[in-house]
């Protein structure tokens, strides 16, 4: 088999340009185009390391010192914890590209009979791994700035009523601005088992309007925003957010008690 080493220089250089990109951008990391191309360049050098009669054990730890240098390349050092992010951000992506690369081996260049897998000739060439590398970092970039986004407004949840306390998991909607009283009302789609007063709020949405029922809560606890008082806890099966148990209120966060 002829085997074209600046034809895997190029590849690997491509494709170590795209992790080096993909990193810049999620991390939000200030750097210049040349320095992205720069540390492509170094990574790209990797691939003639196969070349030499070296270990597995040996070819490893070499590929990790020079991903190491890599990174060095493009973001500089500046100290250790920013160094790490930058190497597990590096890695974390790398994975990524590579399984989903593999799979996508796997699937077309290989047919399975049970748990028996054998070529059928077919395989992923360079130009497709060109085509197909960007879209699936675009989307992983996507992915993460739409986890990102969410991820930061949920907040671990103490809710006290009398005696007991609810731990819940809160998201915090800017949006929810409901009130009564002057007080913020909080949405739960938990069961309404307290023997507390009833109170029924009513409430005014795009899609229409109806009553909400709530009780006074003695205080609710929202770790990494603060302690409030004087909040009603409303009760609604409408109310669906993954992973979350109770909207909390955008008014919440500029009347904190603490």
């Amino acid at each position: 088999m002829t085997v074209y080493i600046d034809g895997l220089l190029f590849l690997n250089f491509y494709l170590d340009f795209l992790l080096l990109l993909t990193v810049v951008v999620i991390l939000k990391r200030n750097v210049k185009l040349f320095r992205i191309i720069l540390g492509a360049f170094f990574g790209s050098l990797t691939i003639l390391v196969l070349f030499f009669e070296i270990g597995s054990l040996e070819l490893f730890f070499i590929k990790i010192y020079l991903s190491f240098i890599m990174c060095i390349v493009c973001f500089g050092y500046h100290n250790l914890k920013s160094f790490l992010i930058n190497v597990g951000c590096f890695y974390m992506v790398s994975i990524l590209l590579g399984g989903f690369l593999y799979f996508l081996n796997i699937t077309f260049s290989y047919n399975n009979n049970g748990l028996v897998f054998f070529n059928n000739g077919i395989s992923v060439n360079a130009l497709f791994l060109i085509l197909v590398s960007p879209i699936v970092l675009y989307f992983y970039i996507k992915q993460m700035k739409m986890f990102k986004s969410k991820v930061v407004c949920f907040f671990k949840t103490n809710i006290y009523v009398g005696k007991k306390v609810l731990n819940l998991n809160g998201y915090l909607d800017t949006g929810n601005t409901l009130s009564y009283k002057n007080r913020p009302v909080i949405l739960t789609n938990i069961d309404n088992n307290f023997r507390n007063k009833k109170i029924y709020i009513p409430y005014i949405v795009i899609g229409g309007s109806g009553v909400l029922e709530c009780i006074k809560v003695r205080k609710v606890e929202v770790i990494g925003i603060g302690v409030f008082e004087n909040v009603y806890l409303g009760f609604s099966k409408d109310f669906k957010l993954a992973g979350a148990d109770v909207l909390l209120n955008g008014l919440m966060k500029g009347d904190k008690n603490d």
